[in-house]
């Protein structure tokens, strides 16, 4: 019998877990029931922000996958990994936590409205808690879906640092490009602080010894993606501009319900595998 091909979505967001019922929320939301549905295995990550409640959503931690370390500039930060299911649609949705970045922390923003300052190192931490956990789960993907800004730094490290393992070396890489950007650059340091053992400052120089921006951020997922997929109406003109330069699968968007969505993602993505 054939294996099923398997997606991974590393996502930013997702309803209801975040409570506003957004568009980008419940795409992410109903991508992975989509695609099970379709013969795919999927397995979906986001933040476990402070705001989630774990006992109104049943969150538990995983024991076996949890217990990492994730060092950022020097410091240790333990890796916590919890899980919920969505009964309705039998899919579960693992969660990246640690007490310093995510716990009592609501999303990207405090309660006044200022975005966190250490949000370049929770961006850091959520893509490699993600890769290191599906290694240790020993699950390989086909498909890597990465939507929001805190996944941009996915594609660079699935290329680069974790481009041996295996379980990432045949993977094609698709960024999920919205209309949702963060307004305090990431520090001149931001370059440095996602550096591990693959990646060189070549690979990092577009960014290095500058203040990192939306802008900049996306740039660098774009260059490590292998396709790219536009998930709102509007949409960056600039970045949309670069990905245009860049020769790559493109996915503009249409308006549609879901699942004339999610069969346009599927054609694009079996197509995509095929190359």
């Amino acid at each position: 019998m054939k294996e099923p091909k398997r997606i991974l979505f590393i996502s930013q967001e997702i309803y209801p877990y975040l409570a506003e019922e957004t568009p980008i929320r419940m795409l992410n939301r109903k991508m992975p029931e989509y695609f099970q549905a379709h013969s795919f295995e999927t397995r979906t990550f986001m933040p476990k922000f402070g705001e989630i409640n774990e006992r109104r959503n049943q969150l538990h931690e995983v024991i076996r996958l949890s217990g990492m370390n994730l060092i950022i500039e020097d410091c240790d930060h333990p890796l916590l990994i919890k899980v919920a299911s969505i009964q309705s649609a039998r899919i579960q949705i693992y969660f990246i936590d640690n007490d310093d970045l995510f716990h009592r922390r609501k999303g990207v923003k405090d309660d006044k409205g200022v975005e966190y300052k250490d949000n370049d190192d929770r961006t850091i931490f959520y893509a490699l808690g993600v890769l290191e956990t599906v290694k240790k789960q020993r699950w390989t993907p086909n498909i890597i879906v990465c939507s929001g800004w805190m996944s941009a730094l996915a594609p660079l490290y699935i290329k680069k640092a974790f481009s041996d393992e295996p379980f990432f070396a045949q993977s094609k890489v698709v960024l999920a490009l919205d209309d949702q950007e963060y307004k305090t650059p990431f520090s001149t340091k931001f370059a440095d602080k996602l550096r591990v053992e693959g990646i060189t400052n070549t690979d990092v120089r577009s960014i290095a010894g500058f203040p990192v921006g939306y802008e900049e951020l996306m740039r660098l997922a774009i260059d490590y993606s292998d396709a790219i997929v536009y998930t709102t109406p509007q949409v960056n003109q600039r970045l949309m501009n670069y990905a245009d330069t860049k020769g790559k699968p493109i996915l503009p968007y249409e308006a549609g319900d879901m699942n004339e969505v999610g069969s346009r993602q599927w054609d694009f993505y079996q197509k995509l595998l095929e190359k």
